[in-house]
């Protein structure tokens, strides 16, 4: 719930924790603002109705969440492209490395073929495979998939090995299948939810983020939305704010203990998703903007880092129907694509953000990550006068 008339960003989150009291109270964790309704705004381009990935049409996500206090804390996150069966309908993608310590299943066949033909699932490291087997089984038991004896699907990871027991691998067939049955448009639930329960950020909780654009390119309007599992680390920067070390500086005058892994490395798998009609090549270049939002906001892609970007075009035009042998696919032309690069850098930013802001403290299997603490952030930033009052 967004609160109500003109609250400056203090206000704001008063005005969110009281309105969310009985939501709250029944899940047991604090309701937090989204960056944009603590007054922070990313960029200049536009934000999608619900700034969010399923601002795409078509596009879908579901959540399965673990949440054994002291052990396990994962999940599984599913981006469906679209509602129908897409091992009938394919959508053009690429995939693009950043830093390619981990874990991503997939690739290769997206890399040669251009093209997703399952559902992009994301979860913790050692999970990956148990995840992808149910996955597989999944798309087997989908109508007109009788023949079929060949599946790549696409799975991704980030290592949520210091909240979540990741030797046990708990997410398996029942996880899959819940977070693919609950995959709907509109709101996204973010931070400490799904692929995004156990993981960390900068030495603080990460999780799961959205964010959109609209933008205006080649004579026509398209929508650019982005989700991201944070798990890294580096220098927080907000807005060019130095965050981290401010907050880092804050503790350590107060002598209070910081956060664990404030390390530069861990990983983030980004989902990039479009309405543009954009071939293969051109949705690699719309991937590797992605990398900017990123950096911006203190990632340098460290040795130890996992980070990848998945994208895809959903329009109706660039897709591949099985059985068709001839396709006529549209594309935008190149001379007009720049505002879409533009929309890939601002939303990953928003959304990594996001999932900082949204998340909350999780107690876990060798310690506790901490929510980022919004006050003094906010703080911060109202001194830096980047907040929108």
């Amino acid at each position: 719930m967004k609160p109500r008339g003109n609250l400056s960003p203090g206000a704001a989150l008063l005005a969110l924790a009281a309105a969310a009291a009985m939501s709250a109270t029944i899940r047991g964790e604090e309701e937090r603002p989204r960056a944009r309704e603590a007054g922070l705004v990313v960029g200049t381009l536009p934000a999608g109705s619900g700034n969010a990935i399923t601002d795409v049409g078509g596009v879908l996500v579901g959540h399965s969440t673990l949440a054994e206090p002291g052990r396990i804390q994962t999940g599984v996150t599913a981006i469906l492209p679209h509602g129908g069966n897409l091992f009938d309908e394919r959508v053009p993608a690429a995939i693009v490395t950043g830093n390619g310590f981990g874990k991503l299943l997939g690739v290769t066949q997206v890399d040669e073929l251009g093209e997703l033909e399952t559902p992009v699932l994301l979860t913790g490291t050692l999970s990956v495979w148990r995840a992808a087997d149910a996955l597989v089984g999944w798309m087997l038991e989908r109508s007109g998939m009788e023949g079929v004896r060949s599946i790549n699907p696409v799975v991704g990871e980030t290592n949520d090995g210091f909240l979540s027991d990741v030797r046990a691998r708990p997410v398996g067939p029942t996880e899959v299948a819940e977070a693919l049955a609950s995959a709907a448009g509109g709101e996204v639930a973010e931070g400490a939810v799904g692929a995004g329960r156990g993981t960390m950020a900068f030495g603080w909780k990460g999780g799961i983020g959205t964010s959109s654009r609209v933008a205006r390119a080649g004579g026509g309007e398209y929508v650019v939305g982005v989700l991201v599992q944070s798990n890294y680390g580096g220098d927080l920067t907000v807005a060019g704010v130095p965050v981290g070390r401010r907050l880092a500086a804050r503790e350590a005058a107060a002598k209070e203990d910081k956060a664990a892994n404030q390390g530069g490395d861990g990983s983030i798998m980004i989902v990039v998703a479009t309405d543009a009609p954009l071939d293969v090549r051109q949705l690699r270049r719309l991937a590797s903007r992605a990398l900017v939002g990123l950096s911006r906001t203190g990632s340098v892609l460290s040795n130890g880092s996992g980070d990848y970007v998945v994208a895809f075009s959903t329009a109706p035009g660039v897709r591949r129907r099985r059985g068709e042998p001839i396709a006529e696919i549209p594309r935008l032309d190149n001379d007009g694509i720049t505002p879409l690069f533009q929309a890939a850098a601002e939303a990953t930013e928003e959304a990594i953000l996001n999932s900082l802001f949204k998340a909350v403290d999780v107690v876990g299997h060798r310690g506790e990550g901490r929510a980022l603490p919004l006050e003094p952030v906010i703080e911060l930033l109202r001194e830096a006068g980047v907040l929108v009052e």
